[in-house]
C-alpha cells in the first residue's frame, strides 16, 4: 500500500444505554493542507440518548469547517426546540452558526465554506442533515440507501434557485457557482452568499430493526466509492473505528486525491 500523506485519526465509542456504537477515521490523503473536521458524541437529553455526528468539508481554507465543528451542535444542544421539534432545531442551528461564523470572520477569510453531513440520534429517531456533498448513506439489510441528496451547482431545483437569486452556474472543470463553487449550498462563504445558502435539506427516520449502520463521508470518499460499494466494504466489520478506517483507507487506495473523512454509526438492536 502507498504511504498515505498525513497521520490519520481514529476514534470511536459506545453510547451509554448500548443502542449504538461509532467510530471515525480522518486524513489528509494527497492534499497539502486538511480541511476536513468531524464530530462524534453522545449524551443524554430530557432522559434520552443523544447522538451527534458530523462530517465537515472545509474549502477556501479550513476555518469555516473548523468553526462549523466546534459550535454547530453546541448551538443544537442548546436550541430550546431540542426536545419538542428536532428538525426545526436543526435547520435554525445551521442558519444560526453561518450568521455567527460570517460576523466572527468580519471581512477575513471570504472564500472560506464548509460543507455539513450531520446525523443526530434522539432515542430512536435518526435525523440527516445535509449542506453541500458530504454524504449520509444508511444500510438496510446491507442495502444502501442515501438520506441526503448532494448540493451540485447542475441538480437542475439548486440551478433554478441560483438562476432566481440572480446567480450564474458555469462550466470550469466542474459545474460551478459564479464559475468558482463545486458545491451550491455551504457555510461561510462570504462574496457567494446570496446564491450559497447554509439551509439544510433534513430527513428524519425512525431507527428499525433492519437498519445496520449509517456512514456520513466527506467527498474525498463518495468521489472514488459507489454507495452500496461502501455498504458492502463493511457490512461484516462490527467494529465501528475499524468499519470507518476500513473505508478511509479504501477510498486512499482507490486514489482518492482529496482529504477523506468517515463516520460510522452502528446500530445494536
Amino acid at each position: 500500500m502507498a504511504q498515505r500523506e498525513g497521520a490519520p485519526v481514529a476514534g470511536g465509542g459506545t453510547s451509554e444505554d448500548g443502542s449504538f456504537s461509532y467510530g471515525f477515521a480522518s486524513f489528509r490523503g494527497k492534499r497539502a493542507a486538511m480541511e476536513d473536521f468531524h464530530h462524534a458524541s453522545t449524551t443524554q437529553i430530557g432522559g434520552k440518548q443523544c447522538g451527534f455526528f458530523g462530517v465537515f468539508d472545509g474549502h477556501g481554507g479550513a476555518r469555516a469547517a473548523e468553526y462549523v465543528q466546534n459550535n454547530i451542535f453546541q448551538n443544537l444542544s442548546a436550541h430550546p426546540k431540542f426536545e419538542s421539534d428536532t428538525a426545526v432545531a436543526i435547520a435554525e442551528s445551521y442558519n444560526q452558526t453561518d450568521q455567527d461564523y460570517l460576523k466572527s470572520e468580519n471581512a477575513q477569510n471570504k472564500d472560506a465554506g464548509s460543507t455539513a453531513s450531520t446525523a443526530v440520534i434522539v432515542g430512536n429517531k435518526l435525523l440527516i442533515a445535509n449542506v453541500g456533498d458530504s454524504r449520509a448513506v444508511i444500510s438496510r439489510g446491507g442495502q444502501a440507501i442515501a438520506l441526503s441528496v448532494d448540493h451540485k451547482p447542475n441538480r437542475s431545483d439548486e440551478r433554478q434557485r441560483i438562476e432566481n437569486a440572480g446567480g450564474v452556474v458555469m462550466w470550469a472543470g466542474t459545474w460551478r457557482v459564479g464559475g468558482v463553487l463545486a458545491v451550491s449550498r455551504a457555510f461561510g462563504d462570504r462574496l457567494l452568499k446570496r446564491y450559497v445558502i447554509p439551509e439544510p435539506e433534513i430527513q428524519e427516520e425512525t431507527i428499525k430493526t433492519g437498519d445496520d449502520f449509517l456512514i456520513l463521508a466527506s467527498d474525498g470518499l463518495w468521489d472514488v466509492i459507489s454507495n452500496q460499494d461502501a455498504v458492502q466494504l463493511v457490512q461484516s466489520v462490527t467494529d465501528a473505528q475499524e468499519a470507518a478506517k476500513k473505508l478511509t483507507d479504501e477510498a486512499y487506495n482507490r486514489g482518492s486525491a482529496d482529504n477523506i473523512t468517515c463516520v460510522v454509526v452502528r446500530f445494536l438492536h
